[in-house]
């Protein structure tokens, strides 16, 4: 039922014993996914909202926990050797298609190859083996007891749509026809795609899950002006925006017609630097060396940067200092390293002049503008505290569409990235940013300035097979600490989710930063 009727319904006085009311909801986000390919890039605003269109073998559900989603169990093989999962039976994809094994098969083999970005989710798997239509088995190279929710933002294509379609891999680059349609299994489909204009969805009436939203069709809209995002949500030309500009918060908090969801995203903010480059790209005279190479000059940046003033003044206090790529809230952390290095500008310069810069040099700064909380912001503040210490940023913000791809191609002297652990264990960020990148053994994906570090190799595979949990955190905390000796990154800050609804929505914020459609209500 529609506003209008459910109105005139009580201006009568008559009691609808009805199912939930049927309702359209229009929401807009700062970043429009930027593939329908769930296999193409593996970023939030991409595996968020295609959370609502495709699905895994396991899900998470509104408190974290993994659950049964396309399977509906799943064991241990013998001692350690693998996982079964027991498929669910009588699904079927948008376009009517039955699900079975072979599209988990296919699936598996298009999401780990080499031409998608979530290649790394299955290093750990040696072999996948078809049992029977309902029954499939991934063997792992050691025992991995954090496998299952490891994939759980995995998504099942249907293996003959993706065959008709010339879709059989991912294309990050050129995109194909998986870029833009989509054909999955979830509680809603894509019924509409205009890139950067409008994303449209409906509810899947084959779904097999219990539907507990009211919505009849769905609308995206990314908004990229923050003032104009506000102004359609007070308006009521949206239901539901995200972000909150921070500055506006506990203006619209006291608005009646509206509601401001706040709480800690699991995402760590950072900085990242070059490693494995020779030399700076973007330097007006370090032309023939790399000085981010150098630990001294990576730790100087570290203690250049006033991480509280950045939190008082552009987060405005709703973000947490962090010394390392997980949260305190995750699985894996290091109790030991909780302390960030100290803002000390005396300390920083010293460090540069022992690394033979006593004068400081010029570099290229890439920052994304539409990406992450006040990312440009962050990024202006950042590029003003280095230049006290003699290090003259050259800032470069573009919109994350254009960002990724300069990342990529390592077109960057220092970079900002913001990383969300998709198992919520520190063992994550460790695979994806710190790992030496590995084609073949799928490792370092997002380790875009080539950081290596025998050591931490060595004990990547064993954190990720050791079941013993004091033992496991011994190796977490080895880990963290030769990254922080090192500075192989700059941790900065926890970032904050500010989500904005009208007071008639009823929804569920995740810590993930996963907008899901199928826990929305609209009274």
């Amino acid at each position: 039922m529609s506003r209008r009727i459910c109105a005139v319904a009580a201006a009568l006085g008559v009691a609808l014993a009805a199912p939930l009311a049927a309702e359209d909801f229009r929401w807009a986000v700062t970043t429009d996914p930027q593939s329908m390919d769930p296999h193409a890039v593996n970023s939030t605003p991409v595996l968020g909202f295609l959370n609502n269109v495709y699905e895994g073998l396991v899900r998470r559900g509104k408190d974290m926990s993994v659950e049964p989603a396309l399977a509906t169990a799943w064991e241990p093989i013998g001692q350690g050797e693998g996982w079964r999962f027991t498929l669910r039976e009588g699904v079927t994809f948008h376009d009517g298609s039955a699900f079975d094994a072979e599209d988990v098969l296919f699936s598996y083999e298009r999401a780990s190859s080499p031409e998608a970005d979530t290649a790394s989710w299955f290093a750990p798997v040696s072999e996948v083996r078809v049992v029977d239509a309902r029954t499939i088995d991934f063997m792992t190279n050691a025992p991995n007891p954090l496998f299952p929710s490891s994939i759980a933002n995995w998504m099942i294509l249907d293996s003959g749509w993706a065959e008709a379609n010339n879709a059989t891999r991912p294309d990050k680059e050129s995109g194909n026809f998986a870029t833009i349609n989509t054909n999955g299994t979830g509680a809603f489909r894509v019924t509409a795609r205009e890139p950067g204009l409008r994303t449209v969805l409906e509810p899947f009436e084959g779904w097999w899950g219990e539907a507990e939203h009211n919505i009849t069709r769905a609308e995206l809209t990314p908004i990229q002006n923050p003032a104009t995002a506000v102004a359609a949500l007070l308006s009521g030309d949206v239901d539901f925006i995200n972000p909150v500009p921070i500055q506006d918060a506990a203006r619209l908090a006291q608005d009646p017609q509206v509601k401001v969801v706040q709480g800690i995203e699991a995402r760590v903010i950072m900085l990242g630097f070059p490693h494995e480059a020779g030399a700076l790209k973007y330097s007006a005279e370090t032309t023939d060396a790399n000085p981010f190479a150098d630990a001294r000059v990576r730790q100087a940046v570290a203690h250049a940067i006033n991480v509280p003033a950045i939190l008082q003044t552009i987060m405005r206090g709703n973000a947490e200092p962090v010394n390392q790529l997980v949260s305190s809230a995750m699985s894996g952390y290091s109790e030991a390293l909780a302390d960030a290095p100290a803002y000390d500008p005396d300390k920083a310069r010293a460090l540069l002049a022992e690394a033979g810069f006593p004068e400081g040099f010029s570099f290229g700064f890439k920052c994304p503008n539409d990406r992450y909380l006040n990312d440009e912001s962050v990024c202006q503040a950042v590029t003003g505290m280095l230049a006290q210490v003699g290090l003259t940023a050259s800032l470069d913000a573009m919109p994350v569409n254009n960002y990724w791809p300069e990342l990529r191609g390592g077109n960057f002297d220092i970079f900002l990235l913001g990383w969300s652990p998709g198992t919520f264990d520190a063992e994550h960020p460790i695979r994806f940013l710190v790992a030496t990148p590995n084609e073949e053994k799928k490792l370092g994906s997002w380790n875009f300035g080539g950081y290596s570090n025998a050591r931490i190799d060595e004990l990547l595979p064993l954190i990720q097979s050791e079941i013993d949990e004091d033992a496991r955190q011994a190796m977490l905390d080895e880990v963290a600490q030769i990254m922080a000796d090192e500075q192989a990154y700059v941790p900065l800050y926890v970032q904050p989710l500010v989500w904005g609804t009208r007071a008639n929505i009823e929804l569920t914020q995740r810590p993930d930063d996963f907008f899901i459609l199928r826990w929305v209500t609209v009274n």
